[in-house]
């Protein structure tokens, strides 16, 4: 599964939490079969959750059923580390955005938002 976050310890601090700041990384270089291989975090899937009691619960199926999908089983097959999800408060919709963030090498970056990124 997913590794989990809030990024938001309480609605007050409009700023990422200590425990985003701490998966959300910058992109790196590494040496792979004598390669050098550009590695960066990438927003592979969102969603907008109501405003409802336990959202994190409510949010669990959506996750899922991506997980489940063509896209979703080829990003956690190629994902470098595990996926994270993040959730910040949507105030259009008076909900929650949720985000799931994939560290994917450069080539896999390219395959991805040509096969499933939407514009």
């Amino acid at each position: 599964m997913f590794k989990t976050i809030n990024e938001l310890q309480h609605p007050k601090n409009r700023s990422r939490s200590a425990e985003a700041e701490k998966l959300f990384k910058e992109p790196e270089w590494k040496v792979i079969n004598d390669t050098p291989v550009k590695i960066s975090d990438v927003k592979v899937h969102e969603f907008i959750m109501g405003d409802v009691e336990d959202p994190d619960l409510y949010a669990a199926q959506p996750m899922y059923e991506w997980q489940q999908s063509e896209a979703g089983q080829w990003v956690m097959e190629h994902a470098v580390e595990t996926p994270f999800w993040h959730r910040s408060v949507d105030p259009n919709s008076f909900g929650y955005k949720y985000y799931i963030v994939a560290r994917l090498r450069e080539q896999d970056q390219t395959y991805w938002a040509l096969k499933w990124q939407k514009s």
